[in-house]
């Protein structure tokens, strides 16, 4: 039947060779149509992916702008996303979980601050993706996908208004505003490089947004721009625009560093350089009736906070003060579940959402939770904000890392990320817990992960904080590319018998509780000797009594790198990452010097109160 037209196609071709050709240009078309088709849908598909906005998208528009001679409004041209917990007039506000927004009506309202940024000439393209019933602090959300990180895309984002921090880190729009609770806008900032400011407590208006937790809840705001910062946030706190300026006091939390592993040189170094040439810093030189500019704020904290010390665990009070801000949290979380228990417990019971597992582990933790201890919560409250007020008055900024560890991986299992929860609301729990505002600073880069470092002003001082960093931002960003880092130490081996004695008087001073003094000998003698672990572990010990816990680890890893059979590096190791609240590292260590001494009992007790611990 095909037989007679094959054979014409056949003796066409063989006769006129050019009939090849317009059959090769033909397959090479269809080919190259397929491949343009395939790869659309994979950039639509990478699009969809990243998407942050939740649908139907929208668009608010500014109201009417006043005409001439009158002044421009201060938002003008500028673009802002919300988080899917603040209300909109005639859309139903999801709170981050479809069983919610099935179960309830559309927004009568519209929220006060999305109102008041309108009225100020911004216009508003949308609700982004938010972590369930705002709890959590990792971005993911199991029902509407997780925003992509633009700066990490295989790690999350950070939560809970994870879908604002990305808007903004991808360029999407000016400025977003997130709700920050126990760190949910401080974090995702940090993560995606931008950005973050958590106002102080009470001073942003609540109305028209979905409460978590009453004590705790406040409006954030996201932006890659000091300057739109400065001017919506005088929108939202309602500022006055002319204020004499204060000099300002900076202090740098030693302690809170040690949790991070970034090379101060790209933190502390580079606030510190910043500030060098600017002006209003002249009370910045520390006198007798100030603060110090460097300081261990856990170990303030643990003196000036008594309603803490009933939640400090027993098995671990012979451990360093940073065991005090893990307490600190703990009240936080503890506090939030049981307001989270008054405002939605009867719509838990009776809707019986499908939560993803994070949400469903916070929303059981908060239906479980009693009211008993609620006075407690309430005192500690109060006592760490008239900590911070005796700390930082109306002049003082402490600086702090945000967060201490980089983003996860996407999808990271619970039990690893236990500690991570733990080092992290650490350090959110300060600005968290006492009220104050606090604003995170992206200061580039560590081992391709965002990094930052946190500035917190005391409650009601907003403009000051504001102000300090649109005057600053320039300058470290500067620094930033600059950043020095420290040379090796040179490898001169000449004289061991010198590197001996200074041994020796390094644990003569150490025995002498001349704690600082032992370093520096110790350190000498590894000028002279490198290749000793003893030295290294010596060091260590001393590191350890100063509370300088990454040096302590450092210090031991290069022990044991020298000496795979040195029990008192691991041990020592294992009790620097404790304190730095790295439990399961610190587990392997224990279990690393239980295998070299099995009946090493100090060893044996650590091991098992960290599994403790992580359980």
């Amino acid at each position: 039947m095909w037989k007679q037209p094959l054979d014409v196609v056949k003796a066409n071709v063989s006769s006129n060779p050019r009939t090849w050709i317009v059959i090769g240009l033909s397959v090479a078309g269809i080919v190259i149509v397929a491949e343009t088709q395939r790869r659309r849908r994979r950039s639509r598909a990478q699009i969809m992916l990243r998407e942050p906005f939740l649908e139907p998208r929208f668009d608010l528009l500014p109201f009417p702008q006043p005409p001439p001679p009158a002044a421009r409004q201060p938002l003008a041209s500028l673009t802002f996303a919300i988080s899917d917990i603040f209300d909109v007039k005639g859309y139903v506000t999801g709170f981050g979980s479809p069983d919610w927004a099935g179960t309830h009506e559309a927004a009568t309202k519209t929220a006060l601050v999305v109102t008041a940024l309108l009225k100020n000439g911004a216009t508003c393209v949308g609700k982004t993706v938010m972590d369930e019933l705002n709890f959590g602090i990792t971005g993911e959300n199991v029902h509407y996908g997780t925003p992509v990180n633009p700066q990490l895309q295989s790690h999350i984002p950070g939560g809970s208004s994870s879908g604002s921090a990305v808007a903004v880190a991808a360029g999407l729009v000016d400025f977003a505003l997130g709700i920050d609770t126990t760190g949910c806008v401080r974090i995702p900032a940090s993560f995606c490089g931008v950005i973050g400011f958590r106002p102080s407590h009470g001073a942003v208006s609540m109305i028209g947004v979905s409460p978590n937790s009453q004590s705790l809840d406040t409006v954030g705001i996201f932006t890659r721009d000091p300057s739109i910062l400065h001017h919506v946030g005088h929108v939202l706190l309602q500022l006055k625009s002319v204020e004499t300026k204060r000099p300002r006091r900076l202090i740098f939390a030693d302690d809170l560093f040690q949790l991070s592993k970034v090379p101060t040189e790209k933190t502390v170094q580079v606030v510190t350089k910043a500030i060098e040439h600017l002006s209003g810093f002249a009370s910045f030189i520390v006198s007798a009736d100030q603060p110090p500019k460097h300081m261990n704020f856990s170990q303030y904290v643990a003196s000036n906070v008594p309603g803490l010390k009933g939640f400090r665990e027993e098995s671990v009070k012979h451990q360093n003060e940073i065991f005090t801000l893990k307490a600190l949290s703990s009240v936080m979380l503890l506090l939030q579940r049981c307001e989270f228990k008054t405002n939605h417990e009867e719509w838990v019971k009776s809707a019986k959402p499908r939560l993803g597992p994070d949400a469903s582990d916070h929303v059981r933790a908060a239906i479980d939770s009693t009211h008993e201890n609620m006075k407690t919560l309430y005192k500690v409250r109060t006592e760490m904000r008239a900590a911070l007020q005796s700390l930082l008055k109306d002049d003082g900024i402490l600086v702090i890392p945000t967060v201490a560890d980089p983003p996860l991986k996407l999808n990271t299992k619970k039990r690893q990320s236990s500690e991570f929860n733990d080092r992290t609301l650490a350090l959110s729990s300060i600005a968290s817990m006492s009220g104050c505002c606090q604003v995170t600073i992206p200061v580039g880069k560590h081992k391709e992960s965002p990094i930052s470092i946190s500035f917190i002003a005391f409650h009601s001082v907003d403009k000051f904080l504001l102000d300090t960093v649109l005057d600053m931002y320039s300058s470290i960003q500067e620094k930033v590319s600059i950043a020095s880092h420290s040379s090796p130490l040179p490898d001169t081996n000449d004289n061991l018998d010198v590197s001996e004695l200074l041994k020796e008087k390094g644990n003569a001073a150490f025995k002498g509780k001349q704690w600082n003094k032992a370093v520096k000998y110790y350190t000498e003698a590894i000028k002279l000797n490198m290749t000793s672990a003893t030295y290294y572990c010596n060091r260590a010990a001393a590191y350890l009594e100063l509370g300088c816990f990454q040096q302590a680890e450092e210090d031991c890893s290069k022990a044991i790198s020298l000496d795979k059979k040195n029990v008192k590096a691991y041990m020592r190791r294992g009790t620097a990452r404790e304190s730095l609240l790295c439990y399961k590292d610190a587990a392997q260590d224990f279990k690393h010097a239980l295998v070299l001494e099995p009946q090493n009992k100090v060893a044996n007790l650590a091991e098992k109160r960290l599994r403790e611990l992580m359980s």
